[in-house]
């Protein structure tokens, strides 16, 4: 009949089959639906793969971890193994085996992103099948398809991609350990967890609340059995966790690279208090006792260290404030708090998830999926302990609510693709919540107006998210959902089930006009990866992220409307590289000089900041020592190691300027609440006891008659040491 046409459910074939067939007892069309999904999928998460931005700080990581395997091990930042990334390098293996496998290219860093996204879109497919049936996958997988952040992060070289297909399976092997009461799958769901905490650290341990609850609630075994099982599981997500910290712990300090963000060279220090403590500030939470560099150094906390005038590795605005931050001067009135090196109103606060920039990147579903939660669980009440569609709404719903509480909590600044990890539940809720209430709707009585009410809320909700850009983006947007949603609601509200030839068809029509008005905003977002104005540049956001009023203040032309955080040309020029990575004339001249004048040295030259070491390492893997790590304000090395480098023979040339383009100390003079840092103390040094080598001698000008290009400040190379 046709008002069933969501009521199908899945059912297990038996024999063999062509892979889009889809299996006895599903819709002849499930299995060809889901392959064009994935390959719908394929091309959203690649397009213009080709033409990739390096994710500099990043890249210049995987660019070391190719070199040697002790880099990969430690995720070392330079190719001598002097310092870490200042995270765990989990997700970047994959990155550094696709670069050594395929060769070192932007493209190769962010292909494996592409097949973690397509494989979590069908891991996704497949938990939504087994709690749901086969239209919620389908409806789940396409709403997590359309969802602009997702697009924009699995086109993205960071933590997030393997981070939340990591969960995805660690949620599909709790969903089977939970049906069937089994240890296995359970065990093998905190090993995925671990496997997410390489990734992304304590975030990961957020997932765990709704694991175990769902564990809890709905494993059909003795209570005191399903404890156990849960104390077991815990072990090995601990174990699996705390195994890189475990072993980079072990390893005597001067047999492996310093670790960043410490000021004690501890990765639990690292892990615990720079990357996650830090970000907690607001709340009063402090890092001092941890060793973080941010909270013992006067950073503010590690939203002041990596979002202040940088909003972290790879993220600039191409704007012509930033040549003033460098000079330590206040961007002109009505500047957009990026450019002050804040984050104002819609990206700070406990409202920060409903804030335009984030939600019109994630939040699309909100309504629907909190409507689903609520249906979901109220409608099941009274139904035995076990069971399982029940236990779907509870990991989805707690998983949903965890995270959003973490993230409006804690420092997110302009890191778009945070939001992953929400899209996830709002997508597999969207899905379900469709098939529950439509069945509901059919069913009449007074639960048959959820759907109407659901569809309502999410309306009125896109239509005003929509109209925020419409000034100067797709303006009729917003009256389309509002036209789209008034006619689903007037068509289900028409609809009865006791009428079934016209009400069916009127039912229908609802339902399409519903589908259609939950889904077109968020794709008109999703589809501007393929509008070159609007493509993603390593903050995982595609389409406008600013509304019209914010947007109107800065500089106009196409990157401004749409709000980019850089354009392609101006990413890499503020990154101090080329957009293909490649080194200017006088920075090859440099290098071959002092490449060839080493006299065996460690390392080639040292600089003062990461940012200036960036291009040597990532076009020709050369062994520059990095001074200060990510934030400028590692200790490392100490004034009085430098020293003792420069006597042995270590380092012989030292190439000191002002830092450019990314990094903390692009806002101000290096120095803290605490003093100037060791990487100001050592430049100091070098400037009054080394011997500056003039740009002549390497076939530069000593007397440039431009200043520099953007994103690339004047610097002085000094040679220090015996015979100087």
């Amino acid at each position: 009949m046709a008002t069933n046409v969501l009521d199908a459910t899945a059912a297990t074939g038996t024999g063999r089959r062509a892979p889009w067939k889809a299996p006895v007892g599903e819709p002849p069309y499930a299995r060809p639906a889901l392959l064009f999904l994935t390959m719908l999928a394929a091309v959203f998460y690649a397009w213009g793969i080709t033409h990739s931005q390096y994710h500099t700080f990043y890249a210049d990581a995987a660019r070391s971890m190719t070199g040697s395997w002790k880099a990969f091990f430690y995720g070392s930042f330079d190719p001598a193994n002097s310092i870490t990334l200042d995270k765990s390098p989990g997700f970047l293996w994959p990155q550094a085996l696709s670069a050594r496998l395929l060769g070192f290219h932007p493209w190769t860093l962010t292909l494996p992103q592409v097949l973690e996204g397509v494989a979590s879109m069908l891991v996704l497919y497949r938990l939504v099948h087994r709690w749901a049936g086969t239209h919620a996958a389908l409806l789940a997988a396409t709403a997590f398809l359309v969802t602009p952040v997702a697009v924009g992060l699995f086109r993205t070289s960071v933590e997030d991609p393997a981070f939340t297909l990591c969960l995805l399976l660690a949620a599909e092997a709790t969903q089977r350990a939970a049906r069937a009461g089994r240890l296995r799958p359970l065990l093998l769901a905190g090993v995925w967890v671990g496997a997410a905490f390489q990734a992304k650290m304590l975030e990961a341990w957020a997932v765990l609340p709704a694991l175990a609850l769902v564990y809890l609630v709905s494993a059909p075994l003795a209570l005191r059995r399903r404890l156990a099982h849960l104390g077991l599981a815990a072990l090995v997500t601990t174990a699996v966790s705390a195994s890189w910290m475990l072993a980079v712990t072990l390893v005597p300090a001067k047999d492996r690279p310093y670790v960043d963000g410490t000021t004690n060279n501890s990765a639990f220090s690292m892990v615990v208090g720079y990357n996650f403590l830090n970000r907690f500030g607001s709340l009063g939470i402090s890092a001092a006792a941890t060793g973080s560099v941010s909270a013992t150094q006067g950073g503010g906390g590690h939203r002041g260290d990596r979002e202040r005038g940088a909003a972290g590795p790879g993220a600039v605005r191409a704007d012509t404030h930033r040549t003033s931050e460098r000079q330590g001067a206040q961007p002109a009135p009505g500047a957009s708090p990026l450019a002050a090196g804040g984050f104002g109103g819609a990206q700070n606060g406990w409202a920060k998830m409903f804030g335009t920039t984030l939600a019109a990147q994630t939040g699309w579903f909100y309504p629907f999926a909190a409507a689903a939660v609520v249906c979901g669980l109220r409608w099941r009440r009274g139904r035995p302990r076990t069971d399982a569609s029940r236990a779907g709404f509870l990991l989805w719903g707690a998983w949903l609510a965890t995270y959003f509480l973490v993230f409006s909590a804690g420092s997110v600044g302009p890191h778009t693709y945070y939001m992953g990890v929400i899209a996830v539940p709002l997508a597999a809720l969207t899905g379900a919540g469709t098939v529950q209430m439509w069945r509901a709707h059919r069913a009449g009585g007074r639960r048959a107006w959820a759907l109407p009410v659901a569809v309502a809320a999410t309306t009125v909700w896109s239509a005003c998210l929509a109209d925020r850009f419409a000034a100067s983006f797709l303006p009729w947007l917003a009256p389309a959902v509002a036209a789209l949603g008034l006619a689903a609601v007037v068509l289900l509200a028409l609809a009865r089930p006791q009428r079934p030839r016209t009400g069916g068809r009127l039912a229908l029509a609802g339902l399409a006009a519903s589908l259609a008005a939950l889904l077109i905003a968020p794709s008109a977002w999703a589809v501007q990866v393929f509008n070159p104005a609007y493509g993603t540049l390593g903050m995982g956001s595609v389409g406008p992220t600013t509304p019209n009023r914010e947007r109107s203040r800065g500089s106009s032309g196409p990157q401004s409307a749409g709000a980019r955080t850089a354009s392609p040309a101006g990413f890499a020029a503020l990154a101090g590289i080329a957009s293909d990575g490649s080194l200017t004339p006088d920075e090859r001249r440099l290098l071959g000089y002092t490449r060839a004048h080493r006299d065996g040295a460690r390392y080639v030259f040292a600089t003062t900041n990461w940012n200036a070491a960036s291009p040597y390492i990532l076009s020709a893997g050369a062994d520059v020592l990095p001074l200060g790590g990510f934030s400028g304000k590692v200790p490392f090395p100490a004034p009085a190691d430098f020293r003792r480098l420069v006597a042995a023979g270590q380092v012989r040339y030292v190439l000191v300027g002002g830092p450019a383009g990314l990094g903390p100390l692009a806002a101000g003079t290096g120095n803290t609440a605490a003093g100037p840092t060791a990487a100001t103390r050592i430049a100091d040094w070098v400037a009054a006891t080394c011997t500056k080598v003039p740009a002549s001698a390497y076939g530069g000008t000593d007397t440039p008659a431009a200043p520099p290009a953007p994103g690339r400040a004047a610097r002085t190379l000094y040679r220090c040491g015996p015979g100087q």
